[in-house]
């Protein structure tokens, strides 16, 4: 399928690995120029490096913590005009009730909730502007079914959410395109260091942590970044037109809902 985006500019945040990387590779593929961003400068100068030797796209890299003023500013100055942003931050750190603070709320927010937001309110315009734009968020399936240890994770990108249903049906007249992404279990750096710290809690070998965990899921193993990435590319493309502040689950079933 042609996804009618070849030639486009996309910002695509924590892309050296992972989900964000299964998003750029997605959009690359489809012949999308990127400007690439993590905080680690060699991974990140790693995948571009493939991405570029894979695809025959333009590749910027801008390696930068998003969620600080400074690093943001920086981000922003490199993808000033994109037509596609592909917003994605680490999720906050797991824990109980009693272990967060005012603090540890207000870096969750910044992390996934403001920074979402004032990319996208920087780059917006720009889109209104042209009359076409896309904007992915990638956030959690925790959005639909709040997971009890990641308390911190669940407030923060319900907010967000939140937010993008307002917003997405305001800009949407001018081709601008504003939807979710809810990743469930992927096999990414996060869910291997969730399944350490299980492990580490009960005694229990790590891979029986995994392999109870996968069991969970009724494909029966846990999702590939690369199919992430290509459902992320079809929300960018030119045929998501009429998909407005939709919450598009991906997690293999494991979410045993109708809605």
């Amino acid at each position: 399928m042609d996804l009618g985006i070849k030639g486009k500019r996309a910002l695509v945040c924590a892309s050296s690995k992972g989900l964000g990387r299964g998003c750029a590779e997605a959009l690359a593929e489809a012949g999308v120029d990127l400007i690439m961003n993590a905080r680690g400068a060699d991974a990140l100068e790693a995948t571009a490096a493939d991405i570029r030797a894979k695809y025959g796209v333009t590749v910027v890299t801008v390696a930068a913590d998003v969620t600080s003023d400074a690093g943001r500013a920086k981000v922003l100055e490199a993808a000033q005009g994109v037509d596609i942003l592909v917003t994605n931050a680490g999720g906050p750190p797991p824990g109980m009730w009693t272990d967060w603070e005012r603090d540890d709320f207000i870096k969750a927010l910044d992390a996934n909730m403001l920074t979402p937001i004032a990319l996208m309110k920087a780059l917006l315009p720009g889109m209104i502007d042209k009359g076409w734009g896309r904007v992915v968020n990638i956030t959690s399936v925790s959005v639909k079914a709040p997971i009890a240890v990641l308390g911190l994770s669940n407030s923060a990108r319900a907010g967000l959410t939140g937010y993008v249903a307002g917003t997405s049906r305001q800009v949407a007249k001018h081709g601008v395109i504003i939807n979710n992404l809810l990743p469930g279990q992927h096999a990414t750096d996060r869910i291997a260091s969730l399944d350490a710290r299980a492990a580490d809690q009960s005694g229990v070998p790590v891979a029986q942590v995994t392999a109870t965990r996968q069991a969970s899921i009724p494909v029966g193993r846990d999702g590939d970044p690369r199919d992430f990435g290509a459902m992320c590319a079809f929300l960018c493309s030119r045929h998501a037109a009429f998909i407005v502040g939709q919450n598009v689950l991906l997690d293999g079933g494991a979410t045993n809902t109708t809605m």
